[in-house]
């Protein structure tokens, strides 16, 4: 028997909140042998990426027939290649039935998260709300060496050096690169479509602004080692080249 007292444990566990970095797989209709072929072809785009992380299926713009909807063949077309399916975005109930029977989390999508709540009439009046400037700039002084990560969960990151192959930048909102960025760089993270990249020459493996993503073969024939910024247009990723002074 473990003595708790001793070492100040009262429990064996506790929930906390965690910011993670999803990837999610936005379904249209699902063949079997589609799929697994498409799949296979954007493993070998980027198979270190796509390897062992967690995957959400995002169900807002199926159209298929939900009859066609098999999420055990999703689920083991994915574990073939090592991406482990977590969960479900959106859907209808009978899709989202289908999601439970196979043991998915069931997430709300974009139109089921919660709407704010019809405010109280006030009986007094309400002392005027202090304002709320942006989150502040996480500055990262040092270059991000292969393995790390760097996490903005509410604002901007500013790297004042180069971002090395393996290492990954998570940002809400915007991020800064003062030299080469040959590591990962994911931008507005939580849905901001707004967000950008900045780099002195881009060089990444992986650049990804809300969700939308390019990978370096993408990359390499529009603005490779220059420096560029990139934007989302019209749910594209577009690299345009800095301007010099």
């Amino acid at each position: 028997m473990t003595d708790t007292a001793s070492t100040g444990v009262q429990q064996s566990f506790q929930f906390k909140s965690a910011n993670i970095s999803m990837t999610a797989l936005e379904l249209y209709y699902f063949d079997n042998d589609e799929f697994e072929a498409n799949l296979r072809e954007k493993i070998n785009q980027a198979p270190g990426f796509f390897k062992d992380i967690p995957l959400i299926i995002s169900l807002e713009k199926y159209e298929g027939l939900d009859s066609e909807l098999d999420f055990f063949k999703i689920i083991g077309a994915c574990r073939r290649h090592n991406i482990q399916v977590i969960g479900v975005r959106g859907g209808n109930e009978d899709q989202r039935r289908l999601a439970r029977g196979a043991s998915l989390a069931l997430l709300p999508g974009s139109s089921q998260r919660g709407k704010p709540e019809e405010p109280e009439v006030a009986t007094e009046p309400e002392s005027e709300p202090p304002s709320v400037g942006p989150a502040p700039a996480r500055i990262i002084s040092h270059p991000v060496r292969s393995g790390q990560q760097i996490h903005a969960p509410e604002g901007d990151v500013i790297v004042l050096g180069p971002v090395q192959a393996g290492a990954e930048i998570l940002a809400a909102g915007n991020i800064h690169v003062y030299g080469p960025l040959r590591g990962r760089a994911l931008a507005g993270i939580y849905g901001s479509e707004s967000a950008r990249i900045f780099c002195q020459s881009l060089e990444a493996e992986l650049v990804s602004i809300a969700g939308h993503y390019k990978i370096s073969e993408d990359l390499q024939d529009n603005g490779w080692k220059n420096a560029v910024q990139i934007q989302l247009r019209d749910d594209l990723l577009v690299v345009t080249p800095l301007e010099k002074a």
